[in-house]
């Protein structure tokens, strides 16, 4: 188990090198030897862990897409605790991402800088569009708690209203970005989300949540 621990911990060490170089300096300016250095440690340990730098690259995204997915679960959690309304707590969740702080608007830059690579890389984009799955499943199973609480109206197709908030806040999140001072991000999903959840809950309980379904 301690030997398991390690290698993650080695892997996730890089993965915070590579974001590291990819927020100051820019993705060309990643490379192994820079990484190891970074990190401080081997370009032969790094090259143990990741036989290519594109395997490098691949498992740094899909950490900071993981970290993304888990700070919607955790913004959800904690709003549902607290009994929010499910159209609050996705505001709240889907917020979360927007670049509105220095460490949010640095986790942003890494994550246009690898998203605009996906174009021409089939890996990247893989894991993009697997992590975007995971997204939208969360946004569904939360439009379907809607419905069985009375939030949302019974004819709403829940699967098209999570494709909508999806790409709605990763656009915002785009335009947050480079438009900061002109981008009202938090009152833009809320609207939207007002449309999607115009009615009241019947029935709040601790386990009417938006956590991703199994599976």
């Amino acid at each position: 188990m301690a030997r398991t621990a390690d290698h993650e911990a080695r892997r996730r060490q890089v993965a915070e090198a590579v974001e590291e170089i990819v927020a100051t300096e820019g993705f060309d300016a990643v490379t192994v030897a820079r990484t190891a250095a970074t990190a401080g440690i081997s370009v032969g340990l790094v090259q143990h862990y990741f036989r290519t730098k594109d395997e490098m690259l691949l498992h740094a995204f899909t950490t900071a897409r993981e970290r993304l997915e888990q700070q919607i679960q955790d913004e959800a959690k904690r709003a549902d605790q607290e009994g929010a309304r499910i159209e609050e707590i996705l505001l709240n969740a889907l917020t979360r991402l927007m670049p509105l702080d220095e460490r949010r608007r640095r986790e942003c830059r890494v994550e246009l800088a690898f998203t605009g690579r996906t174009v021409d890389n089939p890996k990247l984009a893989g894991a993009l569009g697997r992590s975007n799955s995971h997204i939208r499943g969360t946004i569904t199973q939360a439009v379907q708690n809607g419905k069985e609480c009375g939030e949302v109206p019974e004819e709403t197709d829940e699967t098209a209203a999570a494709v909508r908030l999806l790409a709605l806040t990763e656009g915002l999140r785009l335009h947050a970005y480079t438009e900061p001072s002109a981008i009202a991000a938090r009152e833009t999903i809320a609207d939207e989300l007002r449309r999607v959840f115009p009615g009241e809950c019947h029935h709040r309980s601790g386990e009417q949540d938006v956590r991703r379904p199994a599976g």
